[in-house]
Protein backbone atom coordinates (compact mmCIF):
# COMPACT_ATOMS: atom_id res chain seq x y z
CA UNK A 1 0.00 0.00 0.00
CA UNK A 2 1.24 3.47 -0.87
CA UNK A 3 1.77 5.91 1.97
CA UNK A 4 -0.88 8.25 0.60
CA UNK A 5 -3.42 5.41 0.82
CA UNK A 6 -2.78 4.57 4.46
CA UNK A 7 -5.71 5.50 6.65
CA UNK A 8 -5.41 7.03 10.09
CA UNK A 9 -7.82 6.73 13.01
CA UNK A 10 -7.09 8.10 16.45
CA UNK A 11 -6.90 5.11 18.85
CA UNK A 12 -9.60 4.50 21.43
CA UNK A 13 -7.53 5.08 24.57
CA UNK A 14 -9.90 3.21 26.88
CA UNK A 15 -9.85 0.19 24.55
CA UNK A 16 -6.05 0.23 24.34
CA UNK A 17 -5.64 0.39 28.11
CA UNK A 18 -8.27 -2.32 28.61
CA UNK A 19 -6.45 -4.59 26.15
CA UNK A 20 -3.19 -4.02 28.01
CA UNK A 21 -4.82 -4.85 31.33
CA UNK A 22 -6.36 -8.01 29.87
CA UNK A 23 -3.05 -9.18 28.39
CA UNK A 24 -1.21 -8.50 31.65
CA UNK A 25 -3.68 -10.70 33.54
CA UNK A 26 -3.59 -13.52 30.99
CA UNK A 27 0.20 -13.42 30.71
CA UNK A 28 0.64 -13.56 34.47
CA UNK A 29 -1.64 -16.62 34.58
CA UNK A 30 -0.10 -18.43 31.56
CA UNK A 31 0.34 -22.04 32.67
CA UNK A 32 2.86 -23.26 30.09
CA UNK A 33 5.86 -21.86 28.20
CA UNK A 34 3.96 -22.29 24.95
CA UNK A 35 0.99 -20.28 26.23
CA UNK A 36 3.27 -17.48 27.42
CA UNK A 37 5.06 -17.27 24.07
CA UNK A 38 1.75 -17.23 22.20
CA UNK A 39 0.38 -14.44 24.40
CA UNK A 40 3.58 -12.42 24.02
CA UNK A 41 3.26 -12.59 20.24
CA UNK A 42 -0.45 -11.73 20.36
CA UNK A 43 0.10 -8.75 22.67
CA UNK A 44 2.76 -7.38 20.33
CA UNK A 45 0.43 -7.64 17.34
CA UNK A 46 -2.40 -5.92 19.20
CA UNK A 47 -0.19 -3.06 20.37
CA UNK A 48 1.17 -2.68 16.84
CA UNK A 49 -2.18 -1.13 15.88
CA UNK A 50 -1.67 1.64 18.44
CA UNK A 51 1.95 2.16 17.39
CA UNK A 52 0.91 2.34 13.73
CA UNK A 53 -1.47 5.21 14.48
CA UNK A 54 1.16 6.97 16.62
CA UNK A 55 3.79 6.72 13.88
CA UNK A 56 1.43 7.88 11.12
CA UNK A 57 0.54 10.91 13.24
CA UNK A 58 4.22 11.62 13.88
CA UNK A 59 5.13 11.38 10.20
CA UNK A 60 2.31 13.68 9.08
CA UNK A 61 3.07 16.15 11.87
CA UNK A 62 6.78 16.37 11.05
CA UNK A 63 5.92 16.77 7.36
CA UNK A 64 4.21 20.05 8.28
CA UNK A 65 4.40 21.16 11.91
CA UNK A 66 1.99 24.02 11.06
CA UNK A 67 -0.90 21.72 10.09
CA UNK A 68 -3.58 22.16 12.78
CA UNK A 69 -5.05 18.66 12.43
CA UNK A 70 -1.77 16.78 12.72
CA UNK A 71 -0.55 19.16 15.39
CA UNK A 72 -3.62 18.26 17.44
CA UNK A 73 -3.06 14.54 16.86
CA UNK A 74 0.56 14.85 17.96
CA UNK A 75 -0.63 16.72 21.05
CA UNK A 76 -3.01 13.83 21.77
CA UNK A 77 -0.21 11.26 21.64
CA UNK A 78 2.03 13.54 23.70
CA UNK A 79 -0.67 13.63 26.37
CA UNK A 80 -1.77 9.99 26.27
CA UNK A 81 1.35 8.13 25.19
CA UNK A 82 2.77 7.94 28.73
CA UNK A 83 -0.36 6.14 29.99
CA UNK A 84 0.02 3.55 27.24
CA UNK A 85 3.73 3.19 28.00
CA UNK A 86 2.88 2.61 31.66
CA UNK A 87 0.32 -0.05 30.70
CA UNK A 88 3.01 -1.68 28.58
CA UNK A 89 5.22 -1.78 31.67
CA UNK A 90 2.50 -3.71 33.48
CA UNK A 91 2.66 -6.32 30.72
CA UNK A 92 6.45 -6.52 31.09
CA UNK A 93 6.05 -7.02 34.84
CA UNK A 94 3.53 -9.81 34.22
CA UNK A 95 5.98 -11.58 31.88
CA UNK A 96 8.82 -11.33 34.37
CA UNK A 97 6.57 -12.59 37.17
CA UNK A 98 5.55 -15.64 35.18
CA UNK A 99 7.59 -18.76 36.15
CA UNK A 100 8.01 -19.64 32.46
CA UNK A 101 9.64 -16.31 31.50
CA UNK A 102 12.90 -18.06 30.58
CA UNK A 103 11.06 -19.65 27.65
CA UNK A 104 11.07 -16.28 25.90
CA UNK A 105 14.85 -16.15 26.09
CA UNK A 106 15.16 -19.62 24.61
CA UNK A 107 12.84 -18.65 21.76
CA UNK A 108 13.87 -15.06 21.04
CA UNK A 109 17.45 -14.69 22.28
CA UNK A 110 19.03 -13.44 25.48
CA UNK A 111 18.19 -9.78 24.90
CA UNK A 112 14.45 -10.10 25.50
CA UNK A 113 14.38 -10.44 29.31
CA UNK A 114 16.92 -7.66 30.03
CA UNK A 115 14.86 -5.45 27.70
CA UNK A 116 11.70 -6.18 29.65
CA UNK A 117 13.51 -5.55 32.95
CA UNK A 118 14.78 -2.19 31.72
CA UNK A 119 11.27 -1.28 30.64
CA UNK A 120 10.00 -1.99 34.16
CA UNK A 121 12.84 -0.07 35.78
CA UNK A 122 12.42 3.01 33.59
CA UNK A 123 8.71 3.73 33.84
CA UNK A 124 6.03 4.12 36.52
CA UNK A 125 2.59 5.72 36.69
CA UNK A 126 4.02 8.22 39.17
CA UNK A 127 5.88 9.97 36.34
CA UNK A 128 2.98 10.09 33.85
CA UNK A 129 2.31 13.79 34.29
CA UNK A 130 6.01 14.57 34.04
CA UNK A 131 6.24 12.61 30.80
CA UNK A 132 3.26 14.46 29.36
CA UNK A 133 5.03 17.72 30.15
CA UNK A 134 8.26 16.38 28.62
CA UNK A 135 6.44 15.44 25.42
CA UNK A 136 4.90 18.90 25.20
CA UNK A 137 8.33 20.50 25.64
CA UNK A 138 9.71 18.32 22.85
CA UNK A 139 6.90 19.36 20.53
CA UNK A 140 7.51 23.01 21.43
CA UNK A 141 11.16 22.60 20.43
CA UNK A 142 10.12 20.95 17.16
CA UNK A 143 7.83 23.85 16.32
CA UNK A 144 10.43 26.45 17.29
CA UNK A 145 13.17 24.77 15.23
CA UNK A 146 11.02 23.37 12.42
CA UNK A 147 9.34 26.74 11.89
CA UNK A 148 12.64 28.56 11.47
CA UNK A 149 12.85 30.74 8.35
CA UNK A 150 15.82 33.00 7.67
CA UNK A 151 16.70 35.58 5.04
CA UNK A 152 19.84 35.23 2.94
CA UNK A 153 20.69 36.87 -0.37
CA UNK A 154 17.09 37.95 -0.82
CA UNK A 155 15.74 34.42 -0.28
CA UNK A 156 13.65 32.99 2.54
CA UNK A 157 15.22 29.67 3.56
CA UNK A 158 14.77 26.90 6.09
CA UNK A 159 17.70 25.95 8.31
CA UNK A 160 18.48 22.77 6.27
CA UNK A 161 18.49 24.83 3.06
CA UNK A 162 21.32 26.97 4.47
CA UNK A 163 23.73 24.06 4.16
CA UNK A 164 24.34 24.68 0.46
CA UNK A 165 25.43 28.24 1.32
CA UNK A 166 27.58 26.98 4.20
CA UNK A 167 29.54 24.97 1.62
CA UNK A 168 29.99 27.89 -0.77
CA UNK A 169 33.52 28.52 -2.03
CA UNK A 170 33.11 32.18 -1.07
CA UNK A 171 34.19 32.67 2.59
CA UNK A 172 31.89 35.66 3.00
CA UNK A 173 28.89 33.62 1.84
CA UNK A 174 29.74 30.84 4.26
CA UNK A 175 30.02 33.34 7.09
CA UNK A 176 26.67 34.95 6.17
CA UNK A 177 24.98 31.53 6.12
CA UNK A 178 26.21 30.72 9.61
CA UNK A 179 25.22 34.20 10.77
CA UNK A 180 21.71 33.74 9.34
CA UNK A 181 21.30 30.50 11.27
CA UNK A 182 22.79 32.01 14.42
CA UNK A 183 20.55 35.04 14.08
CA UNK A 184 17.45 32.88 14.41
CA UNK A 185 18.78 31.13 17.50
CA UNK A 186 19.87 34.42 19.03
CA UNK A 187 16.48 35.97 18.34
CA UNK A 188 14.82 33.05 20.13
CA UNK A 189 17.55 32.62 22.71
CA UNK A 190 15.27 32.91 25.74
CA UNK A 191 12.84 30.35 24.32
CA UNK A 192 15.53 27.76 23.59
CA UNK A 193 17.10 28.29 27.01
CA UNK A 194 13.77 28.02 28.80
CA UNK A 195 12.71 24.85 26.98
CA UNK A 196 15.98 23.10 27.76
CA UNK A 197 16.05 24.23 31.38
CA UNK A 198 12.55 22.82 31.87
CA UNK A 199 13.54 19.58 30.09
CA UNK A 200 16.55 19.00 32.34
CA UNK A 201 14.60 19.61 35.53
CA UNK A 202 11.65 17.54 34.32
CA UNK A 203 13.78 14.52 33.42
CA UNK A 204 15.79 14.74 36.62
CA UNK A 205 12.55 14.77 38.59
CA UNK A 206 11.43 11.64 36.73
CA UNK A 207 14.71 10.01 37.71
CA UNK A 208 14.32 11.05 41.35
CA UNK A 209 10.78 9.63 41.54
CA UNK A 210 12.01 6.34 40.07
CA UNK A 211 14.88 6.10 42.55
CA UNK A 212 17.81 7.27 40.43
CA UNK A 213 20.39 9.92 41.23
CA UNK A 214 19.62 11.95 38.10
CA UNK A 215 18.56 11.44 34.51
CA UNK A 216 22.07 10.60 33.34
CA UNK A 217 21.71 7.41 35.40
CA UNK A 218 18.13 6.68 34.34
CA UNK A 219 19.01 7.23 30.69
CA UNK A 220 21.11 4.06 30.52
CA UNK A 221 18.03 2.08 31.51
CA UNK A 222 15.70 3.93 29.16
CA UNK A 223 18.15 3.55 26.30
CA UNK A 224 18.18 -0.18 27.09
CA UNK A 225 21.96 -0.40 27.22
CA UNK A 226 22.71 -4.05 27.87
CA UNK A 227 26.17 -5.26 28.83
CA UNK A 228 27.80 -1.88 29.42
CA UNK A 229 27.22 1.31 31.43
CA UNK A 230 28.57 4.80 32.22
CA UNK A 231 32.06 3.49 33.07
CA UNK A 232 32.46 1.83 29.67
CA UNK A 233 31.15 4.92 27.87
CA UNK A 234 33.52 7.18 29.80
CA UNK A 235 36.41 4.86 28.88
CA UNK A 236 35.32 4.99 25.23
CA UNK A 237 35.22 8.79 25.25
CA UNK A 238 38.72 8.86 26.72
CA UNK A 239 39.92 6.51 23.98
CA UNK A 240 38.59 8.97 21.42
CA UNK A 241 40.40 11.86 23.14
CA UNK A 242 43.69 9.94 23.30
CA UNK A 243 43.64 7.94 20.06
CA UNK A 244 41.44 9.83 17.61
CA UNK A 245 41.75 13.56 18.37
CA UNK A 246 45.56 13.66 17.78
CA UNK A 247 45.06 11.88 14.44
CA UNK A 248 42.40 14.38 13.44
CA UNK A 249 44.64 17.33 14.28
CA UNK A 250 47.15 15.96 11.76
CA UNK A 251 44.42 15.37 9.18
CA UNK A 252 43.19 18.94 9.66
CA UNK A 253 46.63 20.14 8.53
CA UNK A 254 46.30 17.98 5.41
CA UNK A 255 42.87 19.44 4.75
CA UNK A 256 44.22 22.97 5.11
CA UNK A 257 46.91 22.15 2.56
CA UNK A 258 44.27 20.63 0.29
CA UNK A 259 41.88 23.57 0.49
CA UNK A 260 44.47 26.34 0.60
CA UNK A 261 42.83 27.83 3.71
CA UNK A 262 45.83 28.58 5.88
CA UNK A 263 44.01 29.70 9.04
CA UNK A 264 40.54 28.08 8.91
CA UNK A 265 37.70 29.50 10.96
CA UNK A 266 34.67 27.48 12.04
CA UNK A 267 32.70 28.58 8.98
CA UNK A 268 35.47 27.07 6.84
CA UNK A 269 34.98 23.61 8.38
CA UNK A 270 32.52 22.63 5.66
CA UNK A 271 35.08 23.11 2.87
CA UNK A 272 36.98 19.98 1.84
CA UNK A 273 38.54 20.92 -1.50
CA UNK A 274 39.95 24.05 -3.09
CA UNK A 275 37.72 23.66 -6.16
CA UNK A 276 34.54 22.96 -4.19
CA UNK A 277 32.90 20.10 -2.35
CA UNK A 278 31.42 17.16 -4.23
CA UNK A 279 27.69 17.53 -4.77
CA UNK A 280 25.20 15.08 -6.24
CA UNK A 281 24.80 15.24 -10.01
CA UNK A 282 21.19 15.03 -11.02
CA UNK A 283 17.61 15.85 -10.16
CA UNK A 284 15.50 14.16 -7.49
CA UNK A 285 14.28 11.64 -10.06
CA UNK A 286 17.80 10.91 -11.28
CA UNK A 287 19.11 10.36 -7.76
CA UNK A 288 16.22 8.03 -6.99
CA UNK A 289 16.92 6.12 -10.21
CA UNK A 290 20.55 5.83 -9.13
CA UNK A 291 19.42 4.44 -5.76
CA UNK A 292 17.30 1.80 -7.48
CA UNK A 293 20.23 0.76 -9.68
CA UNK A 294 22.60 0.68 -6.70
CA UNK A 295 20.43 -1.54 -4.55
CA UNK A 296 19.49 -3.81 -7.45
CA UNK A 297 23.16 -4.52 -8.08
CA UNK A 298 24.15 -4.80 -4.41
CA UNK A 299 22.05 -7.89 -3.61
CA UNK A 300 18.70 -9.60 -4.28
CA UNK A 301 17.52 -8.56 -0.82
CA UNK A 302 18.24 -4.87 -1.36
CA UNK A 303 16.71 -5.00 -4.86
CA UNK A 304 13.39 -6.18 -3.46
CA UNK A 305 13.64 -3.60 -0.69
CA UNK A 306 14.26 -0.53 -2.87
CA UNK A 307 11.47 -1.47 -5.28
CA UNK A 308 9.07 -1.72 -2.36
CA UNK A 309 10.17 1.63 -0.90
CA UNK A 310 10.02 3.62 -4.12
CA UNK A 311 6.89 2.02 -5.52
CA UNK A 312 4.99 2.73 -2.30
CA UNK A 313 6.00 6.38 -1.75
CA UNK A 314 8.08 5.68 1.34
CA UNK A 315 10.48 8.59 0.83
CA UNK A 316 9.81 12.20 1.86
CA UNK A 317 13.19 13.86 1.49
CA UNK A 318 12.68 17.32 -0.02
CA UNK A 319 12.95 20.30 2.34
CA UNK A 320 10.09 22.81 2.55
CA UNK A 321 8.71 25.42 4.95
CA UNK A 322 7.07 23.98 8.04
CA UNK A 323 8.76 20.62 7.69
CA UNK A 324 10.68 19.47 10.76
CA UNK A 325 14.46 19.63 10.46
CA UNK A 326 16.60 16.50 10.48
CA UNK A 327 15.84 13.03 9.28
CA UNK A 328 14.64 9.69 10.53
CA UNK A 329 13.36 6.25 9.57
CA UNK A 330 10.28 4.67 11.10
CA UNK A 331 8.65 1.29 10.62
CA UNK A 332 4.85 1.41 10.26
CA UNK A 333 4.04 -1.93 11.94
CA UNK A 334 0.64 -2.86 10.48
CA UNK A 335 1.93 -2.35 6.96
CA UNK A 336 5.41 -3.81 7.58
CA UNK A 337 6.80 -0.82 5.77
CA UNK A 338 9.66 1.53 6.62
CA UNK A 339 9.32 5.26 5.95
CA UNK A 340 12.24 7.63 5.30
CA UNK A 341 12.04 11.32 6.22
CA UNK A 342 14.79 13.84 5.44
CA UNK A 343 15.53 17.36 4.22
CA UNK A 344 17.60 17.36 1.04
CA UNK A 345 19.57 20.54 0.46
CA UNK A 346 21.68 19.91 -2.64
CA UNK A 347 24.76 18.71 -0.77
CA UNK A 348 26.47 15.33 -0.51
CA UNK A 349 24.32 14.73 2.57
CA UNK A 350 21.42 14.01 0.22
CA UNK A 351 23.15 10.83 -0.91
CA UNK A 352 23.97 9.96 2.68
CA UNK A 353 20.20 9.77 3.21
CA UNK A 354 19.92 7.19 0.44
CA UNK A 355 22.47 5.05 2.25
CA UNK A 356 22.17 5.94 5.96
CA UNK A 357 18.39 6.05 6.39
CA UNK A 358 18.05 3.25 3.85
CA UNK A 359 20.30 1.14 6.08
CA UNK A 360 17.81 1.59 8.91
CA UNK A 361 14.92 0.90 6.57
CA UNK A 362 16.53 -2.22 5.11
CA UNK A 363 16.93 -3.72 8.60
CA UNK A 364 13.30 -2.86 9.42
CA UNK A 365 12.13 -4.37 6.13
CA UNK A 366 13.96 -7.65 6.76
CA UNK A 367 12.95 -7.84 10.43
CA UNK A 368 9.26 -7.36 9.65
CA UNK A 369 9.53 -10.35 7.30
CA UNK A 370 11.76 -12.50 9.50
CA UNK A 371 10.84 -16.20 9.15
CA UNK A 372 10.84 -16.49 12.96
CA UNK A 373 7.88 -14.05 13.07
CA UNK A 374 9.62 -11.84 15.61
CA UNK A 375 7.44 -9.80 17.98
CA UNK A 376 7.57 -6.17 16.92
CA UNK A 377 9.56 -4.98 19.93
CA UNK A 378 12.31 -7.45 19.01
CA UNK A 379 12.52 -6.42 15.38
CA UNK A 380 15.00 -3.64 16.12
CA UNK A 381 18.04 -3.87 18.42
CA UNK A 382 19.24 -1.15 20.77
CA UNK A 383 19.84 2.20 19.13
CA UNK A 384 23.63 1.88 19.27
CA UNK A 385 23.19 -1.29 17.24
CA UNK A 386 20.53 0.08 14.90
CA UNK A 387 22.96 2.79 13.85
CA UNK A 388 25.39 0.07 12.73
CA UNK A 389 22.93 -0.82 9.97
CA UNK A 390 22.78 2.76 8.70
CA UNK A 391 26.37 3.89 9.07
CA UNK A 392 27.83 0.70 7.65
CA UNK A 393 25.51 0.86 4.63
CA UNK A 394 27.09 4.23 3.79
CA UNK A 395 30.42 2.45 3.22
CA UNK A 396 29.16 -0.82 1.77
CA UNK A 397 27.52 1.06 -1.11
CA UNK A 398 30.76 2.79 -2.13
CA UNK A 399 31.12 0.85 -5.44
CA UNK A 400 28.01 2.71 -6.62
CA UNK A 401 28.82 6.23 -5.44
CA UNK A 402 29.76 7.09 -9.03
CA UNK A 403 26.08 6.94 -9.93
CA UNK A 404 25.56 10.10 -7.87
CA UNK A 405 28.90 11.93 -8.05
CA UNK A 406 30.30 11.04 -11.47
CA UNK A 407 33.80 12.56 -11.77
CA UNK A 408 33.66 13.75 -8.15
CA UNK A 409 33.33 10.23 -6.72
CA UNK A 410 36.85 10.06 -5.27
CA UNK A 411 36.34 13.44 -3.62
CA UNK A 412 33.09 12.29 -2.07
CA UNK A 413 34.61 9.08 -0.73
CA UNK A 414 37.48 11.00 0.86
CA UNK A 415 35.20 13.62 2.44
CA UNK A 416 32.79 10.94 3.60
CA UNK A 417 35.54 8.95 5.33
CA UNK A 418 36.78 12.16 6.92
CA UNK A 419 33.29 13.07 8.07
CA UNK A 420 32.83 9.70 9.77
CA UNK A 421 36.20 9.90 11.48
CA UNK A 422 35.75 13.51 12.55
CA UNK A 423 32.30 12.72 13.91
CA UNK A 424 33.67 10.58 16.75
CA UNK A 425 34.89 13.47 18.95
CA UNK A 426 31.78 15.52 18.23
CA UNK A 427 29.48 12.68 19.25
CA UNK A 428 31.47 12.12 22.43
CA UNK A 429 31.33 15.83 23.16
CA UNK A 430 27.52 15.81 22.91
CA UNK A 431 27.39 12.84 25.27
CA UNK A 432 29.71 14.31 27.90
CA UNK A 433 27.87 17.64 27.72
CA UNK A 434 24.60 15.92 28.60
CA UNK A 435 26.16 14.10 31.55
CA UNK A 436 27.34 17.47 32.85
CA UNK A 437 23.95 19.10 32.29
CA UNK A 438 21.89 16.52 34.16
CA UNK A 439 24.42 16.15 36.95
CA UNK A 440 24.44 19.96 37.36
CA UNK A 441 20.83 20.94 36.65
CA UNK A 442 21.04 24.42 38.20
CA UNK A 443 23.59 25.78 35.73
CA UNK A 444 22.54 29.06 34.16
CA UNK A 445 22.27 29.34 30.37
CA UNK A 446 25.62 31.13 30.25
CA UNK A 447 27.22 28.44 32.43
CA UNK A 448 25.86 25.74 30.14
CA UNK A 449 27.38 27.49 27.15
CA UNK A 450 30.71 27.79 28.98
CA UNK A 451 30.74 24.03 29.55
CA UNK A 452 30.15 23.47 25.84
CA UNK A 453 33.10 25.68 24.96
CA UNK A 454 35.33 23.73 27.37
CA UNK A 455 34.36 20.52 25.60
CA UNK A 456 35.04 22.14 22.21
CA UNK A 457 38.63 22.76 23.34
CA UNK A 458 38.90 19.17 24.59
CA UNK A 459 37.39 17.34 21.63
CA UNK A 460 37.75 19.75 18.70
CA UNK A 461 40.71 22.02 19.51
CA UNK A 462 41.04 23.03 15.85
CA UNK A 463 37.77 25.01 15.89
CA UNK A 464 38.07 28.82 15.94
CA UNK A 465 34.68 30.57 16.22
CA UNK A 466 36.02 34.11 16.17
CA UNK A 467 33.11 36.48 16.84
CA UNK A 468 30.52 34.30 15.09
CA UNK A 469 27.13 34.86 16.75
CA UNK A 470 25.68 32.00 18.82
CA UNK A 471 28.67 29.71 18.26
CA UNK A 472 31.23 32.01 19.88
CA UNK A 473 29.12 32.24 23.05
CA UNK A 474 28.94 28.44 23.24
CA UNK A 475 25.32 27.95 22.21
CA UNK A 476 26.03 25.82 19.13
CA UNK A 477 24.68 22.79 21.01
CA UNK A 478 21.14 24.16 20.72
CA UNK A 479 20.95 23.26 17.04
CA UNK A 480 21.57 19.58 17.90
CA UNK A 481 18.01 18.35 18.20
CA UNK A 482 19.03 15.07 19.87
CA UNK A 483 20.08 17.00 22.98
CA UNK A 484 16.52 18.23 23.35
CA UNK A 485 14.43 15.38 21.96
CA UNK A 486 16.47 12.21 22.45
CA UNK A 487 18.69 12.73 25.51
CA UNK A 488 21.80 10.54 25.62
CA UNK A 489 21.04 9.03 22.21
CA UNK A 490 24.01 10.62 20.44
CA UNK A 491 26.75 8.34 21.78
CA UNK A 492 24.97 5.55 19.93
CA UNK A 493 26.17 7.06 16.65
CA UNK A 494 29.74 6.90 17.94
CA UNK A 495 29.47 3.28 19.04
CA UNK A 496 28.03 2.43 15.65
CA UNK A 497 30.65 4.49 13.79
CA UNK A 498 33.40 2.36 15.29
CA UNK A 499 31.76 -0.74 13.80
CA UNK A 500 30.98 1.04 10.52
CA UNK A 501 34.62 2.06 10.11
CA UNK A 502 35.57 -1.57 10.58
CA UNK A 503 33.11 -2.44 7.80
CA UNK A 504 34.80 0.29 5.72
CA UNK A 505 38.15 -1.45 6.20
CA UNK A 506 36.59 -4.87 5.52
CA UNK A 507 34.92 -3.57 2.35
CA UNK A 508 38.24 -2.30 1.03
CA UNK A 509 39.71 -5.80 1.46
CA UNK A 510 36.80 -7.96 0.25
CA UNK A 511 33.45 -6.31 -0.67
CA UNK A 512 31.51 -9.58 -0.98
CA UNK A 513 32.71 -10.89 2.36
CA UNK A 514 31.95 -7.56 4.04
CA UNK A 515 28.40 -7.61 2.66
CA UNK A 516 27.74 -11.14 3.86
CA UNK A 517 29.00 -10.22 7.33
CA UNK A 518 26.71 -7.19 7.32
CA UNK A 519 23.75 -9.27 6.18
CA UNK A 520 24.38 -11.80 8.94
CA UNK A 521 24.46 -9.04 11.56
CA UNK A 522 21.35 -7.37 10.14
CA UNK A 523 19.29 -10.56 10.05
CA UNK A 524 19.72 -10.93 13.82
CA UNK A 525 17.38 -7.94 14.18
CA UNK A 526 16.72 -7.21 17.85
CA UNK A 527 17.58 -10.62 19.25
CA UNK A 528 21.22 -9.80 20.14
CA UNK A 529 23.10 -7.16 22.13
CA UNK A 530 25.53 -4.61 20.70
CA UNK A 531 28.51 -6.78 21.63
CA UNK A 532 26.91 -9.92 20.20
CA UNK A 533 26.02 -8.20 16.95
CA UNK A 534 29.53 -6.81 16.54
CA UNK A 535 31.07 -10.20 17.25
CA UNK A 536 28.68 -11.91 14.81
CA UNK A 537 30.35 -9.88 12.04
CA UNK A 538 33.85 -10.33 13.42
CA UNK A 539 34.11 -6.74 14.70
CA UNK A 540 35.69 -5.40 17.92
CA UNK A 541 33.80 -3.38 20.55
CA UNK A 542 35.55 -0.19 21.76
CA UNK A 543 35.33 -0.38 25.55
CA UNK A 544 38.88 -1.42 26.43
CA UNK A 545 42.03 0.68 26.47
CA UNK A 546 43.78 0.64 23.13
CA UNK A 547 40.72 -0.73 21.32
CA UNK A 548 40.70 2.18 18.87
CA UNK A 549 44.42 2.42 18.24
CA UNK A 550 44.70 0.08 15.26
CA UNK A 551 41.46 1.25 13.64
CA UNK A 552 42.37 4.92 14.04
CA UNK A 553 45.76 4.38 12.38
CA UNK A 554 44.24 2.37 9.51
CA UNK A 555 41.56 4.94 8.72
CA UNK A 556 43.96 7.88 9.08
CA UNK A 557 46.47 6.17 6.77
CA UNK A 558 43.76 5.62 4.12
CA UNK A 559 42.72 9.26 4.31
CA UNK A 560 46.34 10.40 4.03
CA UNK A 561 46.96 8.17 1.00
CA UNK A 562 43.82 9.35 -0.78
CA UNK A 563 44.30 13.13 -0.64
CA UNK A 564 43.01 14.73 -3.84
Amino acid sequence: MKFSEMTYTRPDLDRVLADCSDYAARIRAAATPEELIELYRAENKTMAHYRTAAILAEIHYTQDTRDPFWSAEQDWFDANGPAVANADVCIAKAILDNPHAAALEKTFGNRVLPTLKNKVLSMDERVLDLQKEENALSSAYQKLYGGALVELDGKTLTIPQLMLYKESMDPATRRRAYEAEAGYFDAHRAEFDEIYDKMVKNRNEQARVLGYRDYSELSYVRMNRIGYGPAEIAAFRQEVVEQVVPMLQKLMKLRCKRTGIEHPMFWDSTVYFADGNPVPHGSYEELMTGARTMYHELSPETAEFIDFMQDNEMFDVLSRPGKMSGGYEEIIPDYKTPFIFANWNGTAGDVDVLTHEAGHAFESYLAARNPADLPEELQCPGMESAEIHSMSMEFLTSPWHHLFFKEDTAKYQLSHAEDSFFFLPYGCMVDEFQHIMYQNPDLTPDERNAEWLKLEHKYRPWNDFGDLPMYSRGAGWQRQLHIFECPFYYIDYCLATVIALQFFVAQLKDPKDAWQRYLKLTRLAGTATYTELAESAGMKVPFTKGSLTGLAHTVADWIERNQN
